[in-house]
C-alpha cells in the first residue's frame, strides 16, 4: 500500500522542505491541539479543510500530531508490522469518560424508581435485533420481536442471527465474573453464529486461511487481517490484556479497555464470520464485568447501524495514522454517550406514561392491588385496544417465569381489566375497548 500523506509528513520536515521552527510559526502550536474547537479528533483528510484561513494545513497538522504525542501510552498488543498501538486521554476525553462513569454511579433513574428492571428488559431484545441488522439481517423489528417474545423457532438465517444474539446477550451476564479466555471467546462466537452459514463460518472456531479481506464499496482492499497462523497468539495476548490488574502504571480506564477489546477483535478478524458480533459481545462483557450494569440496556449497535461508514472509517484511520487508537476510542465514546442520552429519553417517556396510568388507577380502587408489571400491562392495554396478551410473551418481555406471567394476567382478568380469549389451544387475554373509561368507573 502506498504511503499516506500522514506518513509523509515527518519526511517533509526532516529533510528541510519546511522550516517549521520560526517565530512566525510558533502560533500554530498554541492554535492547533489534539482536537478541534468542537472536540473532534480529526483525521488529516477532514482536518486539512478546517484550518484557519491562510494557515498552512501541513504545519497545522504537524502541530496537531505533536500535541497528540503528549501523554501517549503504548498498548502492548503487536500489529501485523510488529509495531505498537498507542492512545492518549486528552482533557475532552476525560470529561466524556467521567460522564459515562457518573451515569453509572447515579443510576438509571432517581430514587423514586418505577420498576426499571422490568421496564428495561425489552431493551436486551433491541440490542439483539440491532446487532443482527448491523451484520445484514433483513428481518423487520416487529417480526423479530414477536419471534423472541413468543419463542417461535427461527424460519430464516436472518431470524437465527437475532435469536443467537439474544442468547449471547444473556450469556454475557452469566460470564461477567469470569476472566477472559480463548474458550470463552470461542463460546461467545459459537452462540453468535450457531446454525448460520455466512462466509462458510464454523461456529466456535478460528479461521484457518488468509482469504478474508476488508474491501471498500468499489472492491478495493482496505485492510488485510493478520495471518491465520498468528491468531491464537494474538488472542492469547488479548486475554492477558483483558485480565491484567487495572492499577498503577498499568491502569487503563475500564471504558477505554472495553473499547479496545472491541477494536482488537475487529482488527485481528479471527473468524470467517461473526467478528463484529463477537467484538461487540466482548465490549459488553467487559463493561458488565467492570460494574457498568446498565450497559445491558444500552444499544450501541443501533447507532453503529445508522452510520456504518463512520464505524469502518474509525478502523481505517487507526491503521493509516501510526496505529493511533484515539480515532476508534473517540468514535465509540460518542456512540456510547448518544446511547446513554437515548436511554434517558426512553426512561423519561416511560416514566411519564407510567404516571399517567397511575393517575387513572388512582381514580379506581385498583392501584394498590397491582404490581409494576401489571400496571405496565395496563398501560399497553390502554394504548392498544384489542391487543392480545399471551403468557409466554409477557414472560420474555419482563424476564419472569411463564407461570408468574400467567398468574399476573389471570389477576387482570379477575379485576376486569383484560378479557379471556381463546387462541387455538392457547389461553390468551385481550385488551377491551374503552379501558380508560372502564377503569374510571371501577370503584
Amino acid at each position: 500500500m502506498a504511503k499516506s500523506f500522514i506518513e509523509k509528513v515527518p519526511f517533509v520536515f526532516e529533510h528541510g522542505l519546511y522550516d517549521i521552527w520560526t517565530d512566525e510559526n510558533k502560533r500554530y502550536f498554541t492554535t492547533y491541539k489534539e482536537v478541534d474547537d468542537k472536540g473532534r479528533y480529526l483525521y488529516w483528510e477532514d482536518f486539512k479543510w478546517r484550518v484557519v484561513k491562510n494557515d498552512d494545513p501541513l504545519i497545522a497538522w504537524y502541530a496537531v500530531k505533536l500535541a497528540r504525542t503528549a501523554g501517549r501510552k503504548d498498548v502492548w498488543l503487536h500489529t501485523k508490522e510488529d509495531t505498537l498501538f498507542n492512545y492518549a486521554i486528552p482533557e475532552i476525553l476525560q470529561e466524556k469518560l467521567y460522564q459515562i462513569t457518573e451515569f453509572s454511579r447515579v443510576g438509571l433513574v432517581p430514587s423514586d424508581s418505577i420498576g426499571n428492571e422490568y421496564l428495561l428488559s425489552s431493551l436486551v431484545i433491541e440490542e439483539a435485533i440491532n446487532s443482527s441488522q448491523l451484520e445484514g439481517a433483513s428481518t423487520t423489528r416487529r417480526v423479530a420481536k414477536e419471534m423472541l417474545q413468543t419463542n417461535r423457532k427461527p424460519q430464516t438465517e436472518d431470524e437465527q442471527m437475532i435469536v443467537n444474539n439474544y442468547l449471547l446477550m444473556k450469556e454475557l451476564q452469566v460470564e461477567k465474573e469470569e476472566d477472559l479466555s480463548i474458550d470463552m471467546i470461542l463460546r461467545f462466537h459459537k452462540i453468535a453464529t450457531e446454525h448460520t452459514q455466512h462466509n462458510a463460518v464454523v461456529p466456535g472456531k478460528f479461521r484457518e486461511d488468509d482469504e478474508i479481506v476488508i474491501a471498500g464499496r468499489d472492491n478495493t482492499i482496505l485492510y488485510q487481517p493478520p495471518k491465520h497462523t498468528q491468531i491464537v497468539d494474538r488472542m492469547n495476548e488479548l486475554c492477558v490484556f483483558a485480565n491484567q490488574k487495572n492499577d498503577g502504571k498499568a491502569f487503563m480506564h475500564p471504558v477505554v479497555k472495553a473499547i479496545l477489546l472491541h477494536f482488537m477483535v475487529g482488527y485481528i478478524h479471527p473468524f470467517a464470520d461473526g467478528n463484529g458480533r463477537t467484538a461487540r459481545a466482548l465490549f459488553y462483557w467487559f463493561m458488565l464485568k467492570s460494574g457498568y450494569d446498565y450497559f445491558e440496556f444500552i444499544s450501541i449497535s443501533r447507532l453503529l447501524k445508522a452510520a456504518p461508514a463512520k464505524y469502518s472509517k474509525a478502523y481505517q484511520c487507526v491503521d493509516a495514522d501510526d496505529n493511533d487508537l484515539n480515532y476508534f476510542i473517540f468514535s465509540q465514546i460518542d456512540i456510547v454517550l448518544r446511547a446513554i442520552d437515548e436511554l434517558h429519553q426512553y426512561l423519561e417517556i416511560q416514566s411519564h406514561e407510567y404516571n399517567q396510568i397511575n393517575d387513572i388507577l388512582n381514580q379506581s380502587d385498583l392501584k394498590d392491588k397491582l404490581n409494576f408489571i401489571q400496571i405496565d400491562i395496563v398501560k399497553v392495554a390502554i394504548k392498544n385496544s384489542g391487543k392480545i396478551f399471551r403468557a409466554n410473551e409477557v414472560a420474555v418481555e419482563y424476564d419472569i417465569a411463564i407461570n408468574t406471567a400467567r398468574t399476573y394476567l389471570s389477576k387482570l382478568v379477575d379485576d376486569k381489566i383484560l378479557a379471556p380469549y381463546k387462541d387455538g389451544r392457547t389461553k390468551a387475554y385481550i385488551a377491551p375497548a374503552n379501558l380508560h373509561k372502564l377503569l374510571k368507573k371501577a370503584k
